[in-house]
């Protein structure tokens, strides 16, 4: 059940999408724009800044050539997911109370109950020890401990272009679909 939902998680995440976009409230605050737009484009920042630090993320299958421990996974293992978060918090904070609410449930039990167990027993079958001790030191969403010199590391740009657009593009249009439809 795992693999297939992270073989659907883009597809699955498009419907968390649509749900917050259905369930949106038609109401009127620059303030919650603004918070909301702030996590929206944190998140979206954060993303960028995680992709670099990875060669291989795109695609139905788990895979990776090496083990991410610097740049953002020097402060928590899954950064592309909290970048996720981050985004799909923003969503549901324009659209309103009930979408916060939907989205939070709905992300933690896709992701923390399916999609992140599934790719860590990828990691662990590959890695290892590697990998666990890893795991002892960084936890999934949360730095215990900073090391700035593990913030640095071999961040590579070009993928930015070949695998990060497409999420770009979906958060610009995804935002303005919801802002049209709670403001219009």
């Amino acid at each position: 059940m795992r693999e297939w939902i992270f073989k659907m998680r883009g597809g699955l995440w498009t419907l968390i999408f649509l749900i917050i976009l259905f369930t949106a409230e038609k109401s009127f605050s620059l303030r919650k724009i603004f918070t909301a737009l702030a996590f929206i484009i944190f998140g979206q920042v954060w993303r960028c800044w995680a992709v670099g630090f990875i060669g291989l993320y795109r695609g139905e299958n788990v895979k990776a050539q090496k083990l991410a421990t610097t740049g953002p996974y020097a402060l928590m293992r899954n950064p592309l997911y909290f970048g996720n978060f981050l985004i799909g918090f923003g969503w549901a904070v324009i659209a309103g109370v009930h979408a916060v609410i939907i989205f939070i449930v709905s992300f933690y039990i896709l992701y923390n109950l399916a999609i992140i167990p599934h790719e860590e027993n990828f990691l662990r079958s590959k890695f290892g020890a590697e990998y666990e001790n890893y795991c002892m030191n960084i936890k999934r969403f949360f730095p215990v401990k900073i090391k700035f010199e593990d913030l640095k590391g071999n961040f590579d740009g070009k993928i930015l272009m070949r695998s990060e657009i497409h999420t770009i593009i979906s958060t610009v249009i995804g935002t303005l679909l919801i802002i049209l439809v709670c403001y219009t």
